[in-house]
Order: structure tokens, then C-alpha cells, then sequence
């Protein structure tokens, strides 16, 4: 039934020790206008996930359907990290995170609580600076495929 709701879709980075990490979520939303807060979802199977809650920063970017690839790549698991991101164009945020330049909206924020989820954690971080670098149609993922608008 969930796989009914359709999503828009985003890469969650980090940076922990001078090593980039990176996770596709669909699990994003924001939760409160003021303190402005957002959350997202990590599978406590991941890598990804003991390193974001190591690091206490993240960013966000949220994908236009040109980015496609990008979203598959980060959703693998496995994968080297070392220079993965370097294949799409990207700069550094507030804190050293990833974020890419394609990315219709980005968000850095430092996590103020986490909650657990079953097999995932519910992180939640206050927004340290946001932007929207480009326009486009974004990817949204529905019915275990990905679509654009």
C-alpha cells in the first residue's frame, strides 16, 4: 500500500574522518516552521547510518529527474567510497557535507534527535542553511519505479 504514495526522492550526505557517505532516502520531510526542523529515515543496515549519526551533520539534496542515475548509484549497496560523488557536479556545504549543484533544493542541518524505527532511525536536524540551485521537473519514485511529473 505505501508503495502507492508517490514520493519525491533525494541523496542524504555526510562527511565522517575526511570520507564522503551518501544514501538515497525517500523518507524526508519536514517537521516544524520554527525551530525549522527536517528528518529523514537511515537503515540501521547501512553504512551510511552509523556514520551519519557519528558525524551530527548532513545535507541534503533533493533530485531533479535528470539525476536519476545518481539516485540509483547512492541507493546501492556496497559500492567504494572512495571519490563515488565525484561523477556528478557537487560543492561542499555548511560543514563539509556533499551537495549537488543539479539539485533542486539542498539542505545542511545538524542532528538535534533521533528515534527508532523498526529497522531504520528517525533522524531529525535543525537546518543550518537551505537553497534551491535549479529548476526542473523532479524524480519521484511510485509503485517501485521512478517517474517525473
Amino acid at each position: 500500500m505505501i508503495g502507492r504514495f508517490a514520493t519525491g526522492v533525494a541523496v542524504v550526505t555526510t562527511r565522517l574522518d575526511g570520507v564522503d557517505h551518501a544514501m538515497t532516502v525517500n523518507s524526508l520531510t519536514s517537521v516544524s516552521l520554527d525551530p525549522l526542523l527536517v528528518l529523514f529515515c537511515a537503515d540501521r543496515r547501512a553504512r551510511f547510518h552509523d556514520a551519519v549519526l557519528r558525524a551530527g551533520v548532513w545535507g541534503v539534496s533533493v533530485l531533479p529527474a535528470s539525476m536519476e542515475e545518481a539516485s540509483r548509484f547512492c541507493a546501492h549497496r556496497g559500492r567504494p567510497l572512495d571519490g563515488h560523488l565525484s561523477r556528478w557536479a557537487h560543492h561542499r556545504g555548511a560543514s563539509g557535507v556533499v551537495l549537488f549543484d543539479d539539485a533542486l533544493a539542498t539542505v545542511v542541518a545538524e542532528t538535534t534527535d533521533t528515534h527508532p524505527g523498526g529497522d531504520h532511525t528517525i533522524v531529525v536536524g535543525a537546518v543550518v542553511s537551505l537553497a534551491t540551485p535549479s529548476d526542473g521537473a523532479p524524480l519521484i519514485y511510485h509503485d517501485a519505479a521512478y517517474r517525473t511529473l
